[in-house]
């Protein structure tokens, strides 16, 4: 079953109290089952109200790689594509990899530009730095962290 959305699409994810988030697509690995997304608000409060424009990096309130779950299974819904869709403007994201405990020196990780399930580099870090935490998120959980970002 081929996917119904590529790198470019804008989807809405539903939040957990009412009304709906905006995200993009920016990255998909090869087999389309791990994403790299951008989430925008302002909470929307029904689909119809999915304005398609001003989306933009900069004015994210989250990004993140995360699991298709939620897009293929039409939990999220596709509805439309950016007109003029440019990766170079949708970096791919470094995320630091931290030890919960606070004992290990936090660890700077890149991901290839094309595919963010590919690793390309790990550097060990003297200090923390203000990037994401490393890791890969369930819809429930991106589903969560919207809600609670746009009480």
């Amino acid at each position: 079953m081929k996917n119904l959305y590529t790198n470019g699409s804008i989807f809405l994810v539903p939040l957990k109290d009412g009304g709906f988030a905006r995200g993009v697509v920016a990255r998909a690995s090869p087999d389309g089952k791990l994403l790299l997304g951008y989430f925008f608000g302002p909470r929307l409060a029904s689909q119809a109200e999915a304005d398609l424009s001003g989306l933009e990096p900069g004015s994210a309130i989250l990004s993140l790689r995360f699991g298709d779950f939620g897009l293929l299974k039409g939990l999220w819904p596709v509805v439309g594509k950016l007109p003029e869709w440019n990766p170079a403007e949708w970096p791919m994201l470094k995320a630091v990899r931290r030890d919960p405990l606070g004992k290990l020196k936090p660890v700077l990780v890149r991901y290839d530009e094309n595919d963010p399930s590919k690793r390309v580099s790990e550097e060990a870090l003297k200090n923390d730095i203000d990037v994401p935490t490393d890791g890969l998120a369930g819809y429930g959980f991106v589903e969560a962290k919207l809600t609670k970002l746009l009480m």
